[in-house]
């Protein structure tokens, strides 16, 4: 089985990291993908992805990248089911983050890759 997906996209808003209970370092980001081809009104749409970065790629996602940025994403993807008491159960995909790449910024290109904790 094989589960790897490249996306490149353009930062929707300024990363914030966070820890979590356990002290490891977290961030969530959302990239604008527009589509390859257009709408029936001759427009291209535009997809926005969740993405979540852990540890160093984190850590260096939010002190180098903002806004309008953009970034290329080598990952997985993953889903996750939400809960709610009377209510269908939400189920999410979202791209679990473990080397990205920075492709415009006001720093010189870089790659970040996860490492092992």
């Amino acid at each position: 089985m094989l589960n790897q997906l490249v996306v490149v996209g353009r930062l929707v808003k300024d990363p914030e990291l966070r820890k979590t209970e356990n002290g490891r370092n977290t961030t969530n980001i959302t990239l604008a993908v527009p589509r390859s081809y257009k709408n029936t009104n001759g427009e291209y749409d535009t997809d926005f992805i969740d993405c979540v970065l852990w540890s160093n790629v984190a850590e260096t996602t939010t002190e180098y990248c903002h806004k309008g940025d953009l970034l290329g994403i080598k990952g997985r993807i993953q889903t996750r089911v939400i809960k709610k008491e009377e209510e269908k159960p939400k189920y999410i995909a979202e791209i679990i983050g473990e080397r990205v790449t920075f492709l415009s910024s006001a720093h010189k290109p870089k790659t970040v890759e996860k490492k092992e904790d």
